[in-house]
């Protein structure tokens, strides 16, 4: 028996509209918080009732923007500076025979009365404003974490930050609510490992703002904020 097609049960907004400068982990995403809207015919009540006794949730979601033509058997991870090669089923890249993901976030607050039923605040994202959601399932502790795991690459690399100046005036631009999110993605370096231009000025939309910053000898400079459309997490 084939299985059944898999439907989107809810969408989830974030502060990313583009992929530049989301985490690459959610553990990675902190304070960075975002709101799942379900649809009506799944957002009802009973289909949370006990959701708040727990503090995480695994959410299987969507690759939304991960478009690539045939099944590609091996990928060049970034944290491995694009140049070395892995398995696709050896790494969490977007490019798979199913573009699914799979990521643990913290319960924040459930909306009960959302305009279309219950709704979930949840932080700890890594993922695109509007990405379609499939499931949400309580986090285990006793069961879900394995201590002793092995980690490859991703397990060696996962306390690479880097030095961020912000100036105040132009930190005051980002709303206070947003400004640690902020500073914490930016230390998590939001290029590319082969993305290293000395003098470049990137660009990383978050939050309605364009935030531009250059990155030289090891620090991350922010330039300038543009600020666009209010911010879609209150």
């Amino acid at each position: 028996m084939g299985m059944k097609e898999i439907i989107t049960i809810a969408k989830i907004h974030t502060d990313f509209p583009d992929k530049f400068g989301i985490p690459r982990q959610s553990v990675l995403g902190g304070a960075l918080k975002g709101r799942i809207v379900f649809e009506k015919k799944y957002g009802v009540k009973e289909a949370f009732l006990g959701i708040e006794e727990y503090s995480h949730l695994w959410l299987l979601w969507g690759f939304s923007k991960a478009e690539r033509e045939g099944f590609t058997p091996s990928v060049h991870p970034p944290r491995l500076g694009g140049k070395e090669k892995r398995g696709v089923f050896a790494t969490r890249s977007p490019f798979r025979p199913n573009p699914i993901a799979l990521s643990v976030v913290k319960l924040e607050q459930v909306i009960w009365e959302g305009e279309d039923g219950v709704e979930l605040i949840v932080s700890g994202i890594d993922m695109l404003d509007g990405s379609p959601v499939y499931d949400v399932k309580p986090y285990l502790p006793y069961e879900d974490s394995v201590p002793e795991a092995l980690g490859s690459f991703g397990q060696q690399n996962k306390d690479l930050s880097i030095d961020v100046v912000f100036p105040k005036e132009l930190l005051d631009r980002v709303p206070a609510a947003k400004q640690d999110a902020l500073l914490s993605v930016l230390r998590q370096d939001p290029r590319a490992a082969y993305q290293k231009a000395p003098d470049y000025v990137y660009g990383m939309a978050f939050g309605g703002q364009d935030v531009r910053f250059t990155v030289q000898d090891g620090t991350l400079q922010v330039v300038d904020v543009v600020c666009g459309d209010a911010a879609k997490i209150k």
